[in-house]
C-alpha cells in the first residue's frame, strides 16, 4: 500500500512547494511523476523547474519519447513512463489507481474550494483501501506539520 500525503497549500503556491519536495524525492533515489490536469500547466511547470533557483538543477522532463529517462516527468493522465516511486497530484488531478507507488502526494490550494472538497473526498476511500494517509499543513512559521 502507498503512503498518501495530503499537503494543504494555505501559505504558499504549488511553485513554492513542489521544487523542494522533488529535490527530497530525488535525494532518496526515487523517481517521480507530477500530474496536472491541463497540458499548458505541464509546459508552465516545465519552464518553472528549469529556472526556479539559480544555484540548483532539478532534472526533469515532460511526457515525451524520452520520458523513461527523466527522473521527474510532468504529465497529464495516469501514466508512469519513468517507473516513478512517487506520484505528485496537483491542480485537482485525481489519484485513480495508485498501485505500485511508494508515495502519493496530493497538493491542493486553500484558495480553490473545489480542490479542497475533492481532497476531502479522496481521504476516506484511500484510507479504506488500506493506504496510510496523512494530512500536512503549514505552521505560521512556514514549517510543515503533520496533523492527521
Amino acid at each position: 500500500m502507498a503512503e498518501v500525503l495530503f499537503y494543504h497549500l494555505e501559505r504558499q503556491r504549488l511553485e513554492d512547494v513542489l521544487p523542494t519536495l522533488l529535490e527530497r524525492t530525488l535525494a532518496r533515489g526515487w523517481r517521480a511523476v507530477v500530474e496536472v490536469t491541463e497540458p499548458m500547466r505541464c509546459d508552465d511547470l516545465d519552464r518553472f523547474l528549469w529556472t526556479f533557483r539559480d544555484d540548483s538543477f532539478l532534472p526533469h522532463g515532460i511526457a515525451d519519447a524520452n520520458a523513461a529517462e527523466h527522473p521527474v516527468v510532468i504529465l497529464t493522465g495516469p501514466d508512469n513512463p519513468n517507473g516513478a516511486n512517487v506520484r505528485f497530484l496537483a491542480d485537482r488531478a485525481e489519484p485513480g489507481d495508485i498501485t505500485g507507488y511508494d508515495r502519493v502526494v496530493m497538493l491542493f490550494s486553500a484558495d480553490d474550494p473545489d480542490a479542497v472538497a475533492a481532497a476531502r473526498g479522496f481521504w476516506k476511500p484511500l484510507k479504506a483501501a488500506g493506504h496510510e494517509v496523512t494530512y500536512w499543513r503549514q505552521s505560521p512559521s512556514g514549517a510543515w506539520e503533520k496533523k492527521g
